[in-house]
């Protein structure tokens, strides 16, 4: 692992606890959120998403400025929880604001339609002994991916779009209708 690899970890690390106990400064994430497309990240930032699953939703403020707000992080983790063991983990604040950056791309208010958001190991575990595609080390054990799919909106674009924006992973899965977005390393599948 490089110096700068270690250090965004740690960044990552320290905003994920900052945005699950309070709301706090995290200037490291404010640079972090100005992408590829030289889209400044400022003001207030929403974003509007189901689980696929449980059928439970959020919609609402999550940012303000470089504050990001702890009552909207519970409920978006509590969406994005891992609905085959009910456990609920922090989301990475820098892959919200991937996906609010994306859903703002698409010109359009409708919700995402999230098919996973975090995985538990033992989850993760499981899938990879039954479907393709699941890495050993995936981010959704960290907190830091999605995997969505929005109601009339092609999934292609929707994935030139987050490849467009130059700001983590991106994976598309044709058969299966959905893109795959984290906030990792910038590199598409």
């Amino acid at each position: 692992m490089t110096m700068m690899n270690k250090d965004m970890n740690r960044r990552s690390f320290l905003a994920l606890g900052a945005a699950t106990m309070g709301t706090v400064m995290v200037p490291g994430l404010v640079q972090a959120a100005q992408f590829k497309t030289g889209v400044v990240e400022s003001g207030t930032r929403r974003l509007a998403f189901r689980n696929a699953h449980t059928g439970e939703s959020f919609s609402g403020v999550y940012r303000v400025g470089n504050k990001y707000l702890p009552d909207a992080f519970k409920q978006i983790n509590m969406v994005m929880r891992d609905f085959r063991t009910d456990e609920v983990h922090a989301m990475d604040p820098r892959a919200m604001d991937i996906l609010n950056a994306v859903q703002r791309m698409t010109g359009k208010s409708t919700p995402f339609e999230i098919i996973s958001g975090y995985r538990s190991p033992q989850t993760n575990n499981m899938l990879r002994g039954s479907t393709n595609g699941v890495a050993k080390k995936s981010l959704h054990m960290e907190g830091r991916a999605v995997d969505l799919r929005m109601e009339d909106f092609d999934t292609a674009r929707l994935r030139d779009l987050a490849i467009h924006l130059g700001a983590g992973g991106v994976g598309y899965y044709r058969k299966s209708n959905f893109v795959h977005l984290d906030s990792g390393d910038v590199r598409d599948w």
